[in-house]
């Protein structure tokens, strides 16, 4: 119940606010109707946690794992990855700056996989800012110019966030032949050694989304349209798509720059 009610109140809430923002004069009724409405909408998440809350203290929980199973079951597991998505890609314009990976540790082997997409998304960078120039110059009105401004600003900071976390979150082959499998701050997963039954330099041009996965467990992680190594599994392997979907791969194709470094340094504790 709460979560329809706060699905149904917040867009209109954000079309009040941009009619706010770009000058829109409305009756002090429907402004103060609105407020009203968010607020109570507030109020009855507010109880929800809380009774979820106490719930789970009563059930036994500390107060910590109690609050983060109130907001798992209020917030929807999409709302959350997304969230969480965006705030590990803002963070890794730090460390692109600072010219560090994230998750690399002494003694492993780092494989880039950005190759493919890099010049698309600094096109789509450039773009974006050639735009944002253009409709400054076009649009006459200084509210709506104000609020296309920020909009703007925020899409090509989140292209570059998302540039800086792949380049950032390479691939890992741990000492111990273990394989971590990442995209950005999207898709993550470990494969330990005795998982792995063979792998291979293999290009491949295949179709789909970022995150395929076919009826028979092939898991195809693209980038640029592409795959070069391919990974079989000796058993089934789970793995959680970025929006939260669960699903077992038996063998996984994904892009490394440099393929065959990355298949000699998996294959090297077997050596």
């Amino acid at each position: 119940m709460a979560r329809m009610t706060a699905a149904a109140v917040i867009p209109g809430e954000l079309v009040l606010v941009c009619c706010l923002v770009a000058g829109v004069r409305l009756p002090a009724w429907a402004v103060a109707a609105a407020e009203v409405l968010v607020l109570a909408v507030l109020l009855l998440e507010a109880w929800v946690l809380r009774s979820l809350y106490a719930g789970a203290r009563a059930r036994g929980a500390g107060p910590r794992a109690a609050w983060w199973q109130a907001v798992h079951t209020v917030v929807p597991v999409q709302v959350r990855r997304l969230l969480r998505h965006e705030l590990r890609a803002t963070a890794s314009l730090g460390w692109w700056v600072l010219r560090r990976k994230h998750g690399v540790r002494a003694g492993d082997v780092a494989a880039g996989y950005t190759g493919p997409q890099t010049a698309m998304m600094y096109g789509m960078v450039f773009v974006s800012v050639v735009e944002t120039v253009a409709l400054a110059v076009l649009i006459p009105w200084p509210a709506v110019h104000r609020v296309v401004l920020v909009l703007d600003v925020y899409g090509i900071l989140i292209l570059l966030a998302l540039q800086a976390a792949c380049v950032t979150r390479p691939h890992v082959v741990r000492p111990d032949g273990s394989l971590r499998i990442r995209y950005g701050a999207l898709f993550d997963l470990v494969v330990p050694p005795d998982a792995v039954a063979s792998v291979r330099v293999d290009r491949r041009y295949p179709q789909g989304r970022l995150v395929t996965l076919s009826e028979d467990g092939e898991l195809d992680l693209i980038v640029g349209s592409q795959t070069t190594v391919t990974l079989e599994l000796t058993r089934p392997l789970p793995f959680t798509r970025p929006l939260g979907a669960v699903g077992e791969a038996r063998t996984i194709r994904f892009h490394a720059d440099d393929p065959r470094a990355l298949v000699s340094a998996l294959r090297q504790p077997a050596a």
